[in-house]
């Protein structure tokens, strides 16, 4: 039969969506930006009826691919994305508030009154840091505000999407771990934050695993696409660590784009005191979306800072990137201490390029190198506090697209234990694919989903962290 399934993905850029075959080749890809609006403060927001229509537009994109390549119907559709952010619908499924973006500031002040005491429990119990980041941050806002929250329930972007398109609401672990809502040790909410919302007993709806049928497609999508098993398939990063093959406890997921993300597969649940610890730390644990397992999430502001030195050096297209990495790796090892330049602001939160130079015979691949190294250093200090507490991973797999650069490669391979590279474009999309493809598989099977990512998206295969493979990717 020729089975295909789709991989959406909510991102915090561009929303995107992959139509694969059921055993993985990519067919089609579109893509939407997300609709977001500014406002002063750094306020961030959208409104839910602008994602919803974005969707469509993309979903009737990629159905316009799927009639050219000969494709009539899909039998699973996987919804992936952000976290924290997410809609309070109500009983109608109305939604009349915006959706304010993850990174969004708002609600740090109503957490920096909260009671020490709270504060001091929170990480232990959630494994969150202390920050308006979670969505108990931003529904203290909202709540402070005098926003009711009696008759409406908490649905993350990827819930929200699945519902909206015929699913059931439901919540699922890796997201629903990001809200501060969720006391680790028993995975069930705690009532503690509910108290303080004023929130009723069912704010967060019922949980249902990724992988498991949320319903099928019935409305906002093309004739192929009506009937489609829908699953959500989890946390974005935690979902494109999965489409790579990143199952096993130990092994580890590096992601370069703006951020570099850092995933960081656990057997199990950690303790509170340990949770506490990394949480504190600025290192996230969390509930994987693989059934069993746990997750640690860190990161540093890598692709920023090299983004930004690329501009202040007058690179802005891809070849200008070659040729700037191809001078970087002529550079004698010892050319940032010949020269006395440094460079800070990878740490997660920093974020602000500063260059000090103190010696001439400077040049671009000198700056590009020194972000480098300091980048790499400040990686090292965040995966030596990741194993401190949880013993050091085994394989690393590297993505991105800076990760396509030789410079990036060797670096790299300096701190990551058994480094492999990947070149997937859209791993979130990818990854939400396979788990549409686990959703929908015969009736009967008994696979599990940690056997069947096995199976389907199968070890990514080394590559090289001394060449070069060339193709498009942004900065």
């Amino acid at each position: 039969m020729n089975r295909h399934v789709i991989g959406l993905d909510v991102g915090s850029t561009y929303l995107k969506a992959l139509l694969l075959t059921a055993d993985g080749a990519e067919v089609g890809e579109a893509r939407r930006r997300t609709p977001w609006r500014s406002r002063p403060g750094g306020w961030t927001e959208m409104d839910a009826s602008a994602l919803l229509a974005e969707v469509v537009e993309l979903l009737t994109e990629l159905g316009e691919l799927a009639a050219a390549a000969g494709v009539d119907a899909v039998c699973g559709i996987g919804i992936s994305g952000m976290a924290e952010a997410g809609a309070l619908v109500d009983e109608d499924d109305h939604v009349d508030l915006p959706v304010v973006a993850w990174f969004d500031p708002r609600g740090e002040e109503e957490v920096a009154a909260l009671d020490p005491q709270f504060r001091a429990e929170f990480p232990r119990r959630t494994g969150l840091p202390v920050s308006p980041l979670a969505t108990f941050g931003k529904l203290l806002h909202a709540r402070a505000r005098g926003v009711p929250l009696a008759g409406r329930q908490w649905l993350n972007l990827p819930e929200y999407v699945a519902s909206a398109l015929g699913g059931g609401r439901f919540g699922e672990p890796s997201l629903r771990s990001r809200t501060g809502l969720i006391d680790q040790d028993t995975g069930a909410d705690w009532a503690r934050p509910l108290e303080l919302l004023e929130a009723p007993a069912d704010l967060l709806p019922p949980g249902r695993a990724a992988g498991q049928p949320w319903g099928v497609a019935t409305r906002l999508v093309p004739p192929a696409f009506a009937g489609a098993v829908l699953t959500v398939a989890g946390h974005d990063h935690l979902v494109a660590s999965v489409g790579a093959g990143c199952v096993a406890p130990a092994d580890l997921y590096s992601s370069m784009g703006t951020a570099e993300a850092l995933v960081r597969v656990l057997d199990g649940t950690l303790d509170a005191d340990t949770r506490g610890r990394l949480a504190t730390a600025n290192i996230n644990v969390g509930q994987h979306l693989l059934p069993g397992r746990g997750v640690l999430i860190a990161g540093i502001k890598t692709g920023l800072l090299l983004r930004r030195l690329l501009q202040l050096v007058g690179v802005t297209d891809a070849a200008g990137r070659a040729g700037l990495d191809e001078r970087v790796m002529k550079l004698p090892a010892d050319a940032m201490a010949a020269h006395a330049l440094h460079v800070t602001g990878a740490d997660n939160s920093d974020g602000v390029l500063a260059v000090r130079a103190d010696g001439d015979g400077l040049s671009p691949e000198l700056f590009f190198a020194a972000a480098l190294e300091h980048s790499t250093e400040t990686l090292a200090a965040v995966l030596a506090r990741m194993d401190a507490e949880v013993g050091p991973a085994e394989r690393t797999v590297l993505s991105g697209g800076w990760s396509s650069m030789r410079s990036v490669r060797r670096a790299r391979a300096t701190v990551l234990p058994g480094l492999q590279i990947s070149d997937r474009a859209e791993g979130t999309a990818y990854g939400a694919g396979v788990i549409a493809a686990f959703a929908a598989r015969d009736a009967g099977s008994e696979q599990d989903l940690i056997s069947f990512v096995h199976e389907f998206a199968g070890r990514v295969e080394p590559g090289p962290t001394d060449q070069h493979t060339p193709k498009g990717w942004s900065a």
